[in-house]
């Protein structure tokens, strides 16, 4: 009753709402470390920076709820850096392939020779190359590029924006889009459900009619009551599509009972290593996601950070990544009961390489999410879904031993006072 989305039900609401936690995203950027002997043929050699902390302010605005037991809503975020918790500055200088140009130059490939020879001709009037060194406040938020005006001046609509450019740029107080999920009013199993995303309930992204199927949830909530044969499913508009992760293992974190649930193996394998991705493609090494198709053309994939779980030979092309389980795994935590997220959680770790001239995939970033909560909020949590359910676990044999002992008890008066009655006792 409790887990439904209503007004009514002032804990549960306030936290689908507007998140009362912190919540955090970290970037990490692959500084490349060798461009010039990049672009003589070696391979790219790239170090980690970071990580540069962000404060995530989530709010649900245009909160419509439907006679059919849903409720739609666009939930708005925006970013704030935080210099206590990251290891470095936004003034940090930072090279990493050039997004723009790369992603101009496969997008153009179609076009008649003579206007590509002008493009070219144009990078180089703008002293536009392969590479690209910014702060890491430009290369998140944005900068003024002529490039960027040129094109959208006399090639309009190729970028996906007009003003500065940016990798976050979309990101910050921007909108997921229009999500309307149900409520579980009318069946408890389907709370959190996405019925439909910009009024879509399906796809155009990809190949085959299941990989445009939008399913489960927004990807903070899911349906109570888990248990260990259950799946996560979830739609990403940052991915373009719905992701699925499988339980684990079980845990606990500050006294409350977890599952943890990871990402597949499969999840962003190949269409030759795993036949249902098949129509995710065109498809290079299993554990790239080509999202080009929603991105503008744009020569862009998603993978675990690091390469974790890809094609080993992915490693053999870039020196410098580092692949671990526990720090590169896509993982989330959460209550099997109440199924809300463990506030300690990583909800989100993607990557976005992007192939070079030598075509070659190389890591741009990655990033995660993360939150804790403490003091009231915490203690709620602990008393609602540890110590009422220990209660009443309790309670329930303390209820049988006290029936059984009424019932003896009972049973001894009655052949008692029969006993008297046989008897004439006085």
């Amino acid at each position: 009753k409790n887990t439904i989305i209503d007004p009514k039900n002032d804990l549960s609401y306030t936290m689908w709402k507007d998140l009362p936690v912190p919540f955090f995203m970290s970037v990490y950027f692959f500084h490349v470390l060798n461009p010039e002997e990049i672009l003589k043929g070696e391979k790219p050699m790239v170090e980690q920076r970071g990580p540069y902390v962000y404060r995530k302010q989530c709010r649900k605005e245009n909160i419509t709820f439907h006679p059919n037991s849903t409720v739609s809503y666009r939930e708005y975020r925006r970013y704030f850096f935080e210099p206590s918790m990251s290891v470095g500055n936004e003034s940090d200088v930072i090279t990493i392939p050039n997004m723009l140009v790369l992603g101009a130059a496969v997008m153009l490939e179609d076009l008649p020779f003579a206007l590509r020879l002008l493009i070219s001709a144009t990078f180089k009037t703008f002293k536009e190359g392969p590479f690209l060194t910014k702060t890491v406040e430009e290369l998140m938020w944005g900068y003024d590029s002529k490039l960027v005006e040129f094109l959208n001046k006399y090639l309009p609509g190729m970028l996906p924006s007009t003003g500065k450019f940016g990798l976050f740029a979309e990101f910050n107080n921007s909108n997921t889009g229009l999500f309307t999920i149900h409520t579980g009013r009318d069946n408890i199993k389907n709370v959190h459900k996405v019925d439909s995303w910009n009024g879509l309930t399906e796809l155009s992204y990809w190949r085959t009619p299941q990989c445009n199927m939008i399913n489960g949830t927004a990807g903070q909530l899911w349906p109570p009551f888990m248990t260990k044969e259950t799946t996560l499913p979830f739609y990403s508009p940052d991915a373009c599509r719905s992701l699925e992760l499988v339980y684990q293992r079980p845990g606990v974190m500050n006294g409350i009972p977890l599952y943890r649930f990871v990402a597949p193996k499969t999840m962003f394998a190949n269409g030759t290593d795993y036949p249902p991705n098949e129509g995710f493609c065109p498809c290079r090494q299993s554990g790239l996601l080509n999202v080009s198709s929603c991105r503008y053309n744009s020569p862009v994939f998603i993978s675990h950070p690091h390469f974790f779980n890809a094609d080993p030979v992915l490693l053999d092309y870039v020196l410098g990544l580092h692949p671990t389980e526990e720090e590169h795994g896509l993982f989330i935590d959460i209550h099997p009961v109440s199924a809300h997220l463990h506030p300690h959680l990583k909800a989100a770790t993607f990557k976005k390489p992007i192939k070079t001239i030598s075509e070659v995939v190389m890591p741009m970033l990655w990033f995660e999410e993360n939150g804790y909560i403490d003091g009231p909020i915490l203690t709620t949590f602990h008393t609602n879904l540890v110590i009422l359910p220990a209660v009443m676990e309790y309670m329930q044999y303390i209820f049988i031993a006290l029936g059984l002992f009424t019932t003896i008890v009972a049973a001894l008066v009655y052949y008692k006072v029969r006993k008297c009655v046989l008897f004439q006792c006085v």
